[in-house]
């Protein structure tokens, strides 16, 4: 019995591995073309670059733009995660506290915009009727309300088991709402803040259509629609289009390799009860 069950562990773990592999395989090719010359690139194969051409960063950086696109995929991340998270933790905690049918209704109905699609059409002429075409601020509102569904929704599960003692005890004891919420509340919130926080992150690194329907000057361009451009000047030389996603790819695996911890413990939190 000890027996077949150590093989169905191996044979999972032999299947994880070559499961990882499939993934990590082209991510590897990637990176080393991005050291390789443009001769050698044009064969996409797994094989260490006979010379380390480190000139190809060089080129990617001056010639793509990457510095402006950094700085602009940057602001719209961090931006639009610090106040998603704000605006998520007062109305969760809000709407879940307050069982009246408005709080329901008011609920259900920003969480619909999981399953709704997002129509950019009549989203242009919102955009472009309160000037927010092609402006920093328009992008960093615009992506705030689009994680609101799934970050309430996953946060709202996750106050929901926070005891309402908690609330009573600190009330009794001269807290305001606003000091309950600041110094009781939020603390316990850390992890499923830091999750919608990173996950939201990475959605907005990310994104490509919002940008590119919003967004009309090369000088505002995230770093999504600056690989986009490069790709298409400099589609014959894979050695700088792979150098070009590595530099792209590599703050979003940054960020998703420092908050892992958090997203596993912030989605799983919420739905065992404490």
């Amino acid at each position: 019995m000890q027996l077949r069950k150590k093989l169905a562990a191996l044979s999972l773990n032999v299947l994880a591995w070559l499961l990882s592999l499939v993934v990590l395989i082209p991510f590897a090719v990637i990176l080393l073309n991005s050291f390789k010359s443009d001769a050698e690139a044009k064969v996409l194969k797994l094989t260490l670059p006979e010379k380390f051409v480190f000139e190809n960063y060089k080129i990617v950086y001056e010639q793509g733009h990457l510095g402006g696109s950094f700085f602009n995929s940057l602001l719209h991340s961090g931006a639009s995660s610090l106040l998603l998270v704000f605006v998520v933790a007062f109305s969760a905690f809000t709407l879940s506290r307050n069982h009246s049918r408005l709080s329901k209704f008011l609920y259900f109905f920003l969480i619909l915009g999981i399953t709704l699609p997002l129509n950019y059409i009549p989203l242009m002429e919102v955009m472009k009727s309160l000037g927010m075409i092609n402006s920093h601020l328009g992008m960093i509102l615009l992506y705030t309300a689009m994680g609101i569904p799934i970050s309430l929704f996953i946060t709202y599960a996750f106050v929901g088991n926070i005891p309402k003692e908690l609330d009573e005890a600190a009330i009794m004891d001269g807290c305001s709402g606003i000091k309950l919420f600041l110094r009781i509340i939020v603390p316990l919130l850390t992890s499923v803040l830091v999750t919608v926080f990173v996950l939201n992150f990475l959605s907005v690194w990310n994104e490509f259509t919002a940008p590119l329907y919003m967004l009309n000057t090369v000088e505002m361009w995230p770093m999504t629609l600056a690989v986009y451009n490069f790709f298409g000047q400099f589609s014959a030389k894979w050695n700088l289009v792979s150098a070009d996603i590595v530099l792209t790819s590599l703050p979003v695996l940054i960020v998703f390799l420092i908050g892992q911890k958090y997203i596993v413990g912030g989605l799983t939190s919420g739905a065992v009860k404490g």
